[in-house]
């Protein structure tokens, strides 16, 4: 019985990894003016749902936006986005985000990822690497900052911030350390 039991578990990660997996094929090969749409629908929601955000903007020295990222998985999950970075506002360079983890874990959820790179030699780092990887190059400081909330007190504390928003779907809490950045080129 316990064989049987385990077998019907591997079958549904399985399952979820091979859904996972048609999500991240149907999101990448986003063309240009795709992603475009989707980077600028993203950054209008992080200025118009985050106090001080325009604000914060003018001292980031760029902004990494990764519209709709997918996130599912059962015991084996994953997450794929694609996406921009933007300096002084303008899209510069295309970027996938990928990650993969093992553990306890159930669901799907989508939601949009905004990391800001706060100074030049961050910035550097992230546009000169052939893979960045959150944790391994540069620490995230992910801020978990309602509707209400200000980001008036992060202003120099540190060098890479990211923002979750938008977040739908039935899976708890977001993790961006492990996951890779790789630099793309969209239709």
């Amino acid at each position: 019985m316990r064989t049987r039991r385990s077998g019907m578990v591997s079958v549904l990660a399985l399952g979820m990894v091979c859904a996972f997996c048609c999500l991240a094929t149907a999101a990448h090969g986003a063309t240009k003016a795709e992603l475009d749409a989707g980077v600028k629908a993203a950054m209008d929601r992080f200025q118009k749902d985050i106090k001080g955000s325009a604000e914060f903007l003018k001292i980031t020295k760029g902004a990494l936006v990764l519209p709709n990222i997918v996130k599912a998985g059962f015991v084996i999950g994953g997450q794929y986005g694609e996406g921009a970075l933007q300096i002084d506002g303008k899209n510069e360079a295309y970027y996938n985000f990928a990650s993969g983890s093992v553990g306890w874990q159930i669901g799907a959820e989508k939601y949009d990822l905004i990391i800001l790179f706060m100074t030049e030699e961050a910035l550097k780092k992230f546009r000169d690497s052939k893979g960045w990887e959150a944790g391994a190059d540069a620490e995230v400081t992910l801020v978990n900052v309602g509707a209400e909330g200000t980001v008036a007190t992060l202003r120099s504390q540190h060098p890479v911030v990211g923002f979750v928003l938008d977040q739908k779907g039935l899976m708890a809490g977001v993790s961006v350390k492990g996951a890779k950045f790789t630099k793309i080129e969209p239709k």
